[in-house]
């Protein structure tokens, strides 16, 4: 395979359900299908930009950025795995592996919620807005005992997405990340074209492709490409900060490259975190 076919097989992301997976994915399939199909929750994730782009102009916190976090997070997840990372939420509960993707996607879906009430300290709003639809879709899946325990993972994950918060497994290491790698230009695409010129939009503008895979020596490679130096504030101010403390520094490698004119003559070409 060429190196440009394997780079838009990376770039294609999409959780396919059909697929082979290095972990149980009956139990995940069934719960993603419940959520795309929820009114409430479909709702939650439009109505949760209004206040993020409508009213304070800040880059996509809706349907499209949930879709991509979610997307992300079981890419990450499944790279991890199939480089037999262990993982500890579900277990240290005692519930099962099949519940450890199940976990993520529920948090990767509710994590941002909170925006419906504002954007500041939104993750601290997503907890109970979170819990009410936890404990409506929960029971269709578990009975009482696993209920509480998948929904106390899932909390902890949403709450951890925040970078002043501190993972204490791998599964909120995972959504903390995938959040993080939201990051190409098509994000900020409404602030930009309404005028917004704050650091965050210009650097998304920056970005031009996020590719996730495994090499040779990490479990997981995230190689971001920028068309110009702007980008390095999403990969060293933003990304880093959602690496760090995630449980997950060792696993994960950072590469960002510059791509215009193969980074000739720019200020930054490469760097490695």
């Amino acid at each position: 395979m060429t190196k440009a076919a394997d780079d838009a097989r990376a770039e294609r992301q999409e959780y396919d359900p059909d697929a082979d997976h290095p972990f149980p994915d009956g139990r995940i399939n069934e719960v993603l299908e419940r959520l795309e199909t929820d009114p409430e929750v479909t709702t939650y994730l439009e109505a949760q930009n209004v206040n993020a782009v409508a009213r304070k102009g800040y880059n996509d916190h809706g349907t499209k950025h949930v879709e991509i976090v979610r997307d992300r997070a079981l890419k990450l997840y499944e790279l991890l795995k199939a480089n037999d990372v262990q993982f500890n939420g579900a277990r240290q509960q005692g519930l099962d592996e099949a519940d450890e993707p199940v976990i993520i996607v529920l948090a990767a879906t509710l994590h941002d919620v909170g925006h419906v009430v504002h954007r500041d300290d939104h993750s601290y709003y997503s907890i109970p807005l979170a819990a009410d639809v936890l404990d409506r879709l929960l029971p269709e899946f578990y009975d009482v005992p696993e209920h509480v325990r998948v929904k106390s993972e899932v909390l902890h994950a949403i709450l951890c997405h925040h970078t002043e918060e501190q993972p204490l497994t791998r599964e909120a290491g995972v959504i903390r990340i995938a959040d993080g790698l939201d990051m190409e230009r098509g994000r900020s695409r409404v602030p930009y074209e309404k005028g917004g010129r704050g650091i965050n939009t210009v650097s998304s503008q920056a970005i031009e492709s996020v590719i996730l895979r495994s090499d040779e020596e990490n479990p997981v490679q995230v190689e971001i490409r920028m068309n110009n130096a702007a980008g390095v504030y999403q990969v060293d101010s933003l990304l880093k900060a959602k690496v760090e403390g995630s449980l997950l520094e060792d696993d994960v490698r950072i590469v960002a490259i510059n791509t215009k004119e193969n980074g000739e003559g720019s200020l930054v070409e490469r760097i490695e975190l």
